[in-house]
């Protein structure tokens, strides 16, 4: 029965194990992304720390059932309650944060556009601080978000290589990023040049803000524009759900492993106990030895 035992409890280690491994998987996905398109290079470490943490704990947890270590296994079960709890605290928070804005449709156009106003909550006003931006910012443009955005055809008559007509960029499936960072807002009236040059048109409207920050400086565009930001958040908002929604997972196995794994330990004591108790009652019930 104990070998049963300490079968029991090495399987619950291998599936946290196991488990830790999607977790560490979203979280470096996650940096890839800080790395590349998204450039918020914090949000990754929750997960990542947690992943590793899943990963440590399971550890010792094999060392505790190897070596027959209760605390060992006592600190698991702890240390895994712990992580129950933090994991959906964030996966709260990660669609708490991301509960609001979406990209608006435009007649005749494929992608979306985005305005920060649909917007709200914590993650807006971290986005949205001047300091915090800049670097953002920054890191979009060293890592070249726009370089996607400029095709060319060929005409079949002459050979010639061009960029594409505005009806064909009309019909783009752009990304968030694309369409709030690296062309001004349709509703600023640009007459279309090439996919980052566009020129200023005589009913340009000037009462968005965005219009007079959109730049053809390949190094400006609409870095600083709020569509640019709002462009992010729907960025942001995507890729948190998709690791959320693994995670959900995640938590559902994790749950259900560490009840059976509470059931194993108290079973384990429980045999414990009861060898104890069998002992001393063989040992009560032995003849002692009498002397004259």
């Amino acid at each position: 029965m104990m070998r049963r035992t300490n079968n029991l409890i090495s399987a619950i280690n291998f599936i946290t194990f196991l488990s830790s491994i999607p977790i560490l998987g979203g979280g470096i996905w996650l940096s890839s992304r800080a790395n590349s398109t998204e450039c918020l290079r914090f949000l990754q470490w929750p997960i990542l720390i947690i992943g590793i943490t899943i990963m440590v704990i399971s550890l010792l947890g094999f060392l505790g059932t190897c070596y027959h270590q209760s605390w060992l296994l006592q600190l698991y079960l702890l240390v895994m309650f712990l992580i129950i709890v933090t994991l959906t605290g964030f996966i709260v928070f990660a669609f708490g944060v991301t509960d609001s804005g979406h990209g608006q449709v435009i007649v005749n156009r494929l992608f979306l556009e985005y305005q920060l106003s649909d917007y709200s909550g914590w993650l807006k006003n971290r986005v949205s601080d001047p300091e915090y931006w800049f670097k953002i910012s920054s890191c979009l443009r060293d890592a070249h978000a726009c370089s996607g955005m400029h095709r060319t055809v060929q005409v079949p008559t002459t050979g010639m290589v061009v960029s594409e007509s505005v009806d064909m960029f009309y019909h783009r499936r752009l990304s968030a990023i694309e369409s709030g960072c690296c062309k001004p807002p349709t509703s600023c009236g640009y007459v279309y040049m090439n996919e980052t040059l566009w020129n200023v048109n005589a009913g340009m409207l000037v009462n968005d803000i965005d219009c007079i920050r959109w730049s053809n400086d390949q190094q400006q565009l609409c870095y600083q524009c709020d569509s640019c930001k709002a462009g992010l958040l729907a960025t942001l908002k995507r890729s948190w759900r998709k690791v959320s929604i693994i995670n959900i997972v995640i938590l559902i196995i994790l749950v259900f492993v560490y009840v059976v794994a509470c059931a194993a330990f108290r079973n384990d004591k429980r045999m414990d106990n009861d060898e104890a108790y069998r002992e001393a009652r063989m040992t009560k019930s032995r003849p002692g030895r009498f002397e004259l």
